[in-house]
Parts: structure tokens; C-alpha cells; sequence
């Protein structure tokens, strides 16, 4: 499948070509965000992608870090909203989840790192310090940092063995995301009991 327009701008074919990438990793794996593919996909050829990203290695290391942006960005709004009472903290746990698992970022970082590219966690890595200095701005709160590390470990570690796990142990599938949204909901109400308050007076 191609899409209907055959003129882009370079932004505009950017993000045309990671829009493809990320259908691709989806639905075939990251063994399939190949440029060839993906220029397949949006009626480009190799070279074109080529000149954008400069090899699969760098298209990938783009969508790494453009899916890994959109979750901290979700996450940051989250966080916020939950530390009001807004939000519960399992929308949190399974925006985190998500990135990793449904929407394979966690499959294409392991791959891209067993295919011999050790920076393949850069743009995951940067994009979760700025995550922790957003979310500690203003706060002196010293258990981001640590909440933030168990929290991607987890979700990166459930994305390429949850199942199997989860069926060795006689779990159900989202056991681990259970527990991460406990142990999430226990540190939020001890550092901002105003959350809780919150919630409890509402109607």
C-alpha cells in the first residue's frame, strides 16, 4: 500500500516514511523496518529514504526516538494529572506498557541491539532523562529517578517475555502491569497525599 500523493516536502515525506515504519514493526516485526520496505510503502524509492535517514539503522534509531518522545509526553501529562488525583496510576503503567509492548518499541531496541547496534538505546535513553527532569521540576522528589527505572525495566522486560513468563508462573498476562500500578499508586500517595485527598472528596 501506497499513499495517494506523489509530491512531498522532506518534512513531509519524514514523517510518511516513520508512519510506515511503525505499521510495519507492528504488524510484521522489526525485521521488516527495512528501507526498501518502507519506501515500498509510501511510493519512494531506496534512495530517497536513503538520502532522509542514511541507513536502516539510522530510520530505525528515528522511530525509536520518535515513538519514545510521544510516550513521554503522554506520560509527563499523566503523571501530573495523577499527582492531582486526575488520573489513575494504571494509565500510567499501561501508557508505558504500550510503547513497549503493543506498539513494539521494546521488540525493535532488542533487535536492533542484538544486530550489533549498540547505540540502538540512545533515543529511548535521552528521551527517559527528559522525562525525569520534567517530572521532578518543582518538586524535590528524589524517587522519580527510581520510579522511572523499575518502571521501563518492567515494561521493557514484559514486552519480549511477559507471556511466557506470565504462563510459566500461572499469572495472568497483565500481572505484571497489576503490580506496577500498585507499587505506582503506593509511591504516588506517599509523596502527594493531596492526590488521595482529592479523590476522596469527590462525589
Amino acid at each position: 500500500m501506497s499513499i495517494v500523493r506523489e509530491r512531498l516536502s522532506p518534512a513531509e515525506s519524514r514523517a510518511a516514511a516513520l508512519d510506515a515504519a511503525r505499521r510495519l514493526l507492528i504488524e510484521q516485526g522489526p525485521q521488516a523496518v527495512t528501507l526498501k520496505a518502507v519506501a515500498a510503502e509510501i511510493g519512494k524509492t531506496h534512495a530517497n529514504l536513503l538520502h532522509h535517514f542514511g541507513s536502516a539503522a539510522g530510520l530505525q534509531a528515528e522511530l525509536v526516538r520518535t515513538m519514545a518522545e510521544q510516550v513521554t509526553r503522554a506520560i509527563v501529562d499523566t503523571v501530573e494529572r495523577a499527582r492531582h488525583g486526575e488520573a489513575d496510576p494504571r494509565e500510567i503503567v499501561d501508557r508505558t506498557f504500550d510503547a513497549f509492548g503493543k506498539q513494539g518499541a521494546g521488540a525493535l531496541a532488542a533487535w536492533m541491539i542484538l544486530s550489533g547496534n549498540r547505540d540502538a538505546l540512545n533515543p529511548i535513553l535521552e528521551s527517559i532523562r527528559a522525562l525525569v527532569n520534567q517530572l521532578s521540576v518543582s518538586h524535590e522528589e528524589h524517587h522519580v529517578p527510581e520510579s522511572t527505572l523499575w518502571l521501563v525495566l518492567a515494561a521493557l522486560g514484559d514486552s519480549l517475555l511477559g507471556d511466557s513468563i506470565a504462563d510459566a508462573l500461572g499469572l495472568p498476562r497483565d500481572a505484571a502491569r497489576d503490580l506496577a500500578s500498585r507499587t505506582l499508586k503506593a509511591q504516588i500517595a506517599a509523596h502527594h497525599p493531596e492526590a488521595q485527598a482529592g479523590k476522596r472528596a469527590k462525589p
